[in-house]
This record gives C-alpha cells, structure tokens and sequence, in this order.
C-alpha cells in the first residue's frame, strides 16, 4: 500500500466526518425545532374516513364531522402515558361550546378506552376508533398523542405532535382557533 492510499483511507472518513458535523451543527444553530414535524396535510381537506363509535349506541367518527364549526381533533389512547398528562388541556378545550373537540382513539381496546374517559372526563363530543391504525396513517399520525386544529370548511390548520402543555394551549391553540372562528 502506498503513502498516497494510506493517507486517503484516513483523510477521507476524516473530511466526511467533519462535513457532517458542520451540517449537523448548521442545523442545530439554525433555530429549528427538532419536535416540529412537518405535515404534509397542512392547508388541506382532512382525509376521508369513516371510524365506529367507541361506545355502542353512540355517533362515530367521519370526515362529514369535521365541517361546519372549528373543531380540535385529539388522537389519544388509553396506553399513552403523554395522553394522561394533556388530558386535562383537552377537557379545557371541551368547555368552549363554539368548537367541537374530537376524538381518535388509536390502536386501543374499546373497553379500555372507555374506562380511561369515564375516569379521566370525557371532553369528546364524538370518539372514532381507528383499531388498526390505518385511519391515523392517513392523517399523518407518528404516534399518540397528536392534535390537530381544523378548520369549518373541513381543512386541516395545524397539527401538535405530542402532549399539548398549558403553555401550548395559551400561546398556540387558544389564538388560532380564535382566529378561525372569526
């Protein structure tokens, strides 16, 4: 092997390394928040579906649900340890009569579900369940909890991955369905 291969087989790793950290670093520096994850939905109709009820006797779940009134689509599970600690923002959209706040409830046993709202509160006016998870890949769910703000035509606004904080509530959700009352 000669002095010229030798020191290209330690150069180049070298120089790649270096190449990644710089935009690694760019990355980090540039302000970008690495919990937001883009939705490829933003500013479009929700997808169409149709979900059965959680609880027999009861309406479910359907894009015909999601116009006519802003609404708050949260998808959430009884499993979900972040679903329990933003619950009680949920319910605290729940008393604003003017929206309609909805429910996805993903991969979950019905019973168990019910269980965990009976004890919880429920703030849903209706709960869908997507027990394969196929309705929330339409979405373009990740994991549980999601949140997504809709608009009365029927479009998808914004979309909160993870537990929504008081802050999030107060600084972000709160202004915006404010705004799409109007």
């Amino acid at each position: 092997m000669t002095t010229v291969t030798r020191r290209l087989l330690f150069t180049v790793p070298a120089v790649a390394f270096l190449a990644l950290a710089a935009a690694i670093a760019a990355y980090m520096l540039s302000g970008t928040d690495p919990r937001v994850v883009p939705s490829a939905l933003l500013d479009k109709p929700v997808p169409n579906f149709t979900l059965p009820p959680l609880e027999e006797g009861e309406p479910g779940l359907s894009s015909a649900d999601l116009k006519g009134r802003v609404a708050v689509v949260n998808v959430f599970a009884s499993w979900c340890v972040p679903c329990l600690a933003e619950h009680p923002q949920i319910v605290a959209l729940a008393e604003d009569d003017e929206i309609a706040v909805l429910g996805i409830n993903y991969k979950d046993k019905p019973a168990d579900a019910e269980n965990w709202l009976k004890r919880l509160g429920d703030p849903f006016q209706r709960v869908g369940v997507d027990r394969d998870g196929r309705v929330s890949i339409d979405w373009g769910v990740y994991g549980v909890p999601e949140t997504f703000v809709v608009d009365r035509g029927g479009t998808i606004r914004y979309k909160h991955v993870g537990p929504i904080t008081p802050d999030d509530l107060k600084t972000k959700i709160r202004p915006l369905i404010e705004s799409l009352k109007r």
